[in-house]
């Protein structure tokens, strides 16, 4: 799937390299359900491929990558989750840790809510992110039917947003101390 993401990905720059009108669509379908706003179709209907469903977790993915991709259109190497905890380094916010944990609460019925609201403070200091590897995380999310990959998902993001904030002088410290193991007295 890495492959049809990544060309997904590029169709959404060049977009909005081209088009502000079909970015500013995409960011409109936001306030709809993913799939659910018919002007967004043109742009992301063509990704979806034969034998999907409307409900498709896949579906509904690429439709919600548009919209976040449209609100924010900086890439990045790093994953939301990173992005996420670079922005609460920077600004030293903990209303971004509640944001960040509200998040990883979220089901597939109102992630895209929780989403949206990241984005946006992202975008605000100009913080991008990977939208690759969001698409592919979304998929495997708004699978009502997949609640371990959702479990997985929200640990790695948890891993991901909390390694930025951790030391690494700490944290390598923390890491031999608890490999090593106190020898048996006789």
């Amino acid at each position: 799937m890495s492959e049809h993401a990544q060309e997904f990905v590029t169709h959404l720059r060049r977009l909005g390299e081209r088009d502000r009108a079909a970015m500013a669509i995409l960011r409109r379908s936001l306030a709809f359900p993913p799939g659910g706003f018919p002007p967004a179709y043109p742009y992301v209907e063509r990704f979806v491929g034969e034998g999907r469903r409307e409900q498709d977790s896949f579906r509904l993915a690429l439709y919600l990558t548009a919209g976040l991709y449209a609100l924010n259109p900086a890439p990045s190497s790093n994953t939301l989750a990173r992005s996420l905890g670079v922005l609460m380094a920077q600004r030293g916010s903990e209303s971004i840790e509640k944001r960040f944990i509200a998040l990883l609460g979220a089901d597939d019925n109102n992630v895209g809510q929780y989403l949206r609201q990241i984005v946006t403070l992202l975008k605000a200091d100009g913080v991008g992110l990977d939208y690759v590897a969001l698409l592919a995380d979304l998929s495997h999310w708004l699978n009502p039917f997949a609640a371990e990959a959702r479990d997985r998902i929200r640990q790695r993001w948890a891993r991901d947003f909390y390694r930025v904030l951790t030391p690494s002088t700490n944290a390598s410290e923390f890491d031999q101390s608890t490999n090593d193991t106190p020898e048996e007295e006789s």
